[in-house]
């Protein structure tokens, strides 16, 4: 199905709702399960992604804002940060002994972060645990976003927050390869280009696998 006519109809979070679900994915804390998707998605790395100690337990809120033309809520972390500073992402990360599911790790991150305060929030389902190189296994929340919101930005961890649309994201001809090195191995991961944003990594795997999961 073409996704620019789907998201134009307004049909996403109906298919959002059909086809994920809030059931916690297998293998967050696990070694023993080696997540379907991650930053070995396209590259032969997979073992050897899934050996890096220790097992980081995360989370992330995909928002999509409900507007005439749903668009996608990123932020740009400030370059001061460790873990992928500078870098276009989504709200989250870790999560801690408080939070008793996923779903409430992405929604709290969400309100530290940016400021989004959870009753403008719909919770649609869980996508498939990602696993990046840093040893973080990451459960991606997709969510339905009221358009009412206002947001109130971390500073020491995020610069901006902006809008894409939906249908440039799900756009697979928007999905570019590429690759880097990484112990001594070349590693590919997927690129997405809007304007001047360079979204990829971590962020544009998620991005091809909320398309994987909802239009495929």
């Amino acid at each position: 199905m073409d996704s620019g006519a789907l998201t134009r109809a307004g049909d996403f979070f109906a298919r959002a709702g059909g086809r994920l679900t809030l059931d916690i994915p297998a293998g967050i804390a696990d070694p023993n399960v080696i997540p379907k998707r991650g930053d070995h998605d396209v590259d032969p790395v997979l073992k050897a992604i899934a050996d890096v100690r220790p097992i980081k337990p995360a989370a992330v809120l995909v928002p999509v804002v409900e507007r005439d033309q749903p668009m996608v809520l990123l932020t740009q972390r400030t370059a001061h940060l460790t873990d992928h500073g500078g870098q276009v992402s989504f709200p989250g990360g870790k999560i801690d002994a408080g939070d008793k599911t996923p779903c409430d790790a992405a929604l709290r991150e969400a309100e530290e972060e940016i400021g989004l305060h959870r009753r403008f929030v719909e919770p649609i389902g869980y996508l498939d645990l990602y696993l990046t190189t840093r040893g973080y296994r990451i459960v991606p929340l997709v969510a339905r976003v009221r358009p009412d919101f206002s947001l109130t930005l971390n500073r020491s961890e995020v610069d901006d927050a902006f809008e894409v649309p939906l249908a440039f994201v799900m756009e697979l001809t928007h999905h570019r390869r590429q690759s880097r090195d990484w112990n001594g191995m070349q590693r590919s991961y997927f690129e997405i280009v809007f304007g001047e944003r360079k979204i990829w990594g971590v962020t544009a795997g998620i991005l091809r696998n909320l398309h994987e999961r909802v239009y495929a």
